[in-house]
């Protein structure tokens, strides 16, 4: 059985296309606003006055203030000046380091870069068979000199929820630590304070907006070095021009997927459900993720072949999976989330995701699953 009108796309956590009325206010902005927002002319004061708009709007809706909102080109970059703009700031106050072993590449290469580079020492946590870390592994791994730790809320392979508001809590309340999650998977589909979390970062383009804007909230009492020398835009966090029409869909982009948020969810956890129960019903199948991981994320393992078989199976009928993170997936190595979460490497070879959005439908999961039957049969016979 293949598609028989159009491709099915079922990658949402690597990126998401442009929601139309996104789309329609950036094509504005990119034809009547492309001023540098640090002009002092004008049409660029209007520009700079947009921009500020959007900052403003997305502090609101994250209960925060204004001037700890900071647009980057990406969460990648985000992570980055978060981790080492904040350790090479503070490192008179200690140079350990906390993250998990399952953190998204711009996560975990920052922290090898502050060990090799510039002698930090880092504690990388070990997760369980869930893809989880506690309270209380944090609270054996911290010491006098941990001056950072970074847990992401929602893990980009698996979909593991990490129990960030109790462990920010504690970070909080019994010590001086600053306290960091990646955001990424999380904004648009699940809840969290940001009351006690110190840095935290997200991207337009995972919500259906454009590429190249990325979010970064510091705190006010949090002090960072910039690591992109310029002028003295982003605060002199960030030099470079930005780019003002990403920036001023921003807030645009965050509003429209919270106002459906609840009513997604709802809809994506009927489609994780009809997944999961026919998954299981595949003797060559063994589930990665769990019905108590986010229910956009769906990652499991194919006993009988590697996942690039499986993807390009999938791929020639039109469907289109990853097989981890979009950062990692052309380096053909085994997922380190699920080495971490203690399966072999040939299990993790054979791991793919499947990914899903409020634009799924469950004739597209159907014909997802009648496919992934065939294939599987073909290639045991």
């Amino acid at each position: 059985m293949k598609p028989s009108k159009s491709s099915i796309y079922l990658d949402y956590a690597s990126t998401t296309p442009i929601r139309k009325e996104v789309l329609d206010t950036y094509q504005v902005c990119v034809q009547n606003y492309f001023y540098n927002s640090e002009s002092v002319y004008t049409p660029a004061l209007q520009v700079h006055d947009y921009v500020e708009a959007s900052r403003k709007k997305i502090a609101e809706m994250l209960q925060v203030h204004s001037d700890e909102v900071f647009f980057m080109s990406g969460a990648s970059e985000a992570n980055s000046l978060a981790i080492t703009g904040y350790a090479l700031k503070n490192q008179h106050k200690g140079k350990h380091l906390i993250t998990t072993k399952i953190e998204h590449s711009s996560i975990l290469h920052a922290f090898e870069q502050l060990e090799a580079l510039f002698g930090f020492e880092v504690t990388y946590l070990d997760v369980n068979k869930e893809g989880l870390v506690s309270l209380e592994q944090v609270q054996q791994a911290i010491r006098k000199d941990t001056i950072l730790l970074s847990i992401m809320a929602i893990n980009n392979e698996v979909g593991s929820i990490q129990p960030i508001e109790k462990i920010a809590d504690y970070i909080k309340s019994q010590t001086r630590i600053c306290m960091m999650s990646d955001g990424v998977q999380l904004i648009g589909k699940h809840d969290l304070s940001l009351r006690n979390i110190d840095l935290f970062t997200f991207t337009t383009h995972k919500i259906y907006g454009v590429k190249g804007c990325g979010i970064l909230i510091k705190k006010r009492n949090i002090e960072l070095v910039p690591i992109v020398h310029g002028g003295a835009q982003e605060q002199g966090l960030r030099g470079g021009t930005i780019d003002a029409p990403s920036c001023i869909v921003a807030a645009k982009t965050l509003r429209l997927i919270q106002l459906e948020q609840q009513k997604s969810y709802r809809h994506v956890v009927q489609l994780r459900d009809m997944i999961f129960d026919a998954l299981a019903q595949m003797e060559q199948v063994h589930l990665n993720s769990t019905r108590a991981c986010s229910p956009y994320i769906i990652n499991f393992s194919v006993h009988t072949m590697n996942s690039e078989i499986l993807m390009n199976a999938l791929n020639e009928r039109g469907i289109y999976i990853s097989s981890q993170s979009a950062c990692s997936t052309r380096t053909k190595s085994p997922s380190h989330t699920l080495l971490a979460m203690g399966y072999d490497e040939k299990h993790a070879l054979s791991a793919v995701r499947i990914s899903l959005s409020h634009l799924t439908t469950k004739e597209e999961v159907s014909i997802l699953l009648e496919n992934l039957k065939e294939i599987l049969y073909a290639y045991s016979t």
